[in-house]
C-alpha cells in the first residue's frame, strides 16, 4: 500500500493552481540537481522539452503516466515528486 504524503489532503479547487506549481518546482529542483537542462530530461524520459517547463511552471494537469516518465527520467520513485509541502 501506498502512503501518500500530507499534500493530498484537503486540495480544493482554489489549490489546484498551487499545487501544480508545488509539483512543479520539485520537479525542476530533482532536474536541477542531477544537471540536467530541459533537452537531457526530454530524452530521459519520452516528454518534449517545452512541456518540461511547462510542467515545473504549473502550467498543465498531468496524467499518471506523465509523472511515471517524469519519475523515470529524474531517477526517483514517483512519491518522491509528491513530498512538498504548499504554501
Amino acid at each position: 500500500m501506498i502512503n501518500f504524503p500530507n499534500c493530498f489532503y484537503n486540495i480544493s479547487i482554489m489549490d489546484k493552481i498551487e499545487f501544480r506549481v508545488a509539483f512543479g518546482k520539485r520537479v525542476e529542483n530533482f532536474r536541477k540537481k542531477l544537471g540536467l537542462s530541459y533537452r537531457q530530461l526530454a530524452q530521459k524520459c519520452d516528454i518534449d522539452h517545452s512541456n518540461i517547463s511547462k510542467i515545473e511552471k504549473g502550467e498543465v494537469d498531468l496524467r499518471i503516466s506523465t509523472i511515471q516518465e517524469l519519475a523515470k527520467g529524474l531517477e526517483v520513485h514517483p512519491q518522491e515528486l509528491f513530498d512538498f509541502k504548499m504554501d
